[in-house]
């Protein structure tokens, strides 16, 4: 197939032929960054989920954020993602940073997550990301040169020829681009043992993990060829790293009882959600009276729709722990999701008392109250939305879920503003565009609601289809302000 296209390329017209190589060397580079995708892409593994979790987000800010400002990172900009995988591996590009959950469950101290932290963390400081499409668009060139001259030799007649030009070509990019990506992770190994040490953390803990990820490709990848790796074996980090971090003041540091024991809590957690429960059942058997198993079997038994043994489990942990806001969390989860709407107010509600800055936890409370349907609680899930809004403006659901308890309450001009504030954050700009622009015929004019919704049409004006100028001239006509309209007097959107 690829023989067919460059042949034809020798017969375009020469007014074609910029066109053509732009198209060629577009498909080199896609070409060179699937080959490295596949040289280093995993066994396949489970389905991969995007993960929201209070507590668990809560425990790796406490680790990241004092990392990303010893590397000199806006720590507060750095979007961390929990990946539901259980694949040890964490990834980082931009200010991004993904974090599997089989990292965390994998870990034997709080150290070893913290050294991988680090790690990421040095490839967002050394703007690696942006390095890795300068690198990749150098490495095309062997390839884009192989596919011109076997397109030349496919032209002459010697087919085989320019198949073998084709295979040297691809594996010349191949080569420079992963080992350039292989630098890449050298040099954030290094970058790692200067922030751990700008924190005081001892770098031992990263040095195990690649211990644990070497025993993970041996079991799993034996006969990979360490040159077809976008990373380095971890023997081989290992050894670079430790010549370094064993002379560090802080490599002696160690993770204290309590930071061991708030890990088996959040490795216990994570397990009970994501695991079958018959596993977590023989991870954790009912003779396991510890804090985790308990913690993992309430999880289980709410999985496993044992929702009695499961309240049991988690009404043991709220009697050690009564200020623990994630144990009522999860009380006021589990009644919820079982149909008991009334009594899972009071734990949620208790979850928002012991943690307020924390906005999932205020959405959950919101959801009981105006699931729970009485007239009297609206206004509290009212209030329960905004404050989780106040601390994630850019919160869809939470946006929606205050869209259905403004139509409960019968007012529907905000509820059609709480709707375009949804539909913005999830991309739809055209919907936030119209249900905007319903909202301001029922709001008073210059009021802060009404300056919002016209803020969102002309955020959103740009993505609205081009229905001539009749209809923009219509649309203009509603956009300006200084017209002699009454408050509510605004033209219906140009369509619904």
């Amino acid at each position: 197939m690829i023989s067919d296209v460059l042949a034809g390329a020798v017969r375009r017209p020469r007014a074609q032929q910029k066109r053509f190589k732009d198209r060629v060397r577009r498909a080199a580079l896609a070409a060179a960054a699937a080959l490295i995708a596949a040289a280093a892409a995993p066994a396949p593994a489970a389905a991969q989920l995007l993960l929201r979790d209070t507590e668990i987000e809560q425990w790796i800010d406490d680790y990241s954020l004092p990392l990303f400002r010893a590397a000199g990172l806006p720590a507060e900009q750095v979007n961390i993602f929990l990946i539901g995988d259980p694949t040890p591996n964490a990834f980082a590009g931009g200010l991004n940073m993904g974090i599997h959950t089989g990292l965390i469950t994998l870990a034997d101290t709080p150290n070893q997550v913290q050294g991988v932290i680090a790690h990421e963390a040095g490839h967002i400081a050394g703007g690696h990301t942006a390095r890795s499409d300068e690198a990749l668009s150098a490495a095309s060139r062997p390839m884009f040169l192989s596919l011109l001259l076997a397109g030349a030799a496919v032209a002459a007649g010697a087919p085989e020829a320019g198949i073998g030009l084709l295979g040297l070509g691809q594996n010349v990019a191949l080569a420079n681009a992963l080992q350039f990506s292989r630098g890449q992770e050298s040099s954030a190994d290094q970058a790692a043992i200067t922030y751990l040490d700008g924190v005081g953390a001892s770098s031992r803990g990263l040095i195990e993990f690649f211990g644990k990820l070497r025993n993970f490709q041996v079991i799993t990848g034996r006969r990979v060829n360490p040159y077809l790796q976008t990373h380095p074996l971890a023997n081989d980090r290992m050894t670079a790293l430790e010549r370094r971090a064993t002379d560090s003041a802080h490599y002696g540091a160690e993770d204290s009882p309590e930071e061991i024991a708030r890990l088996r809590m959040i490795q216990a957690k994570i397990k009970g959600f994501l695991q079958e429960p018959k596993s977590t059942f023989r991870e954790y058997p009912n003779s396991d009276q510890s804090d985790p198993g308990r913690y993992a079997r309430a999880v289980a038994y709410y999985r496993d729709a044992r929702i009695d043994e499961g309240l049991k489990e988690v009404d043991a942990l709220i009697g050690k722990y009564p200020d623990n806001p994630y144990f009522h969390e999860l009380k006021g989860q589990m009644l919820f999701e079982f149909g008991r709407v009334a009594a899972s107010v009071e734990p949620h509600r208790k979850a928002v008392t012991l943690a307020p800055t924390k906005a999932l936890l205020r959405i959950n409370l919101g959801r009981a109250l105006l699931a729970a349907g009485a007239p009297d609680q609206l206004d509290e899930a009212v209030g329960a939305f905004n404050g989780a809004l106040a601390i994630e403006p850019d919160n869809g659901f939470a946006w929606f879920e205050l869209s259905r308890v403004y139509g409960a309450k019968g007012d529907l001009p905000m509820a059609h503003l709480a709707t375009a504030e949804s539909r913005y954050h999830a991309g739809d700009k055209v919907a936030a565009n119209q249900f905007a622009r319903r909202a301001m015929r029922g709001l008073p004019k210059g009021s802060p609601q009404w300056r919002r919704a016209t803020d969102v049409i002309v955020a959103t004006q740009g993505e609205l289809p081009n229905f001539g100028a009749a209809d923009n001239r219509r649309r203009r006509d509603q956009e300006t302000p200084d017209r002699d309209r009454g408050p509510n007097d605004v033209p219906d959107p140009p369509f619904r």
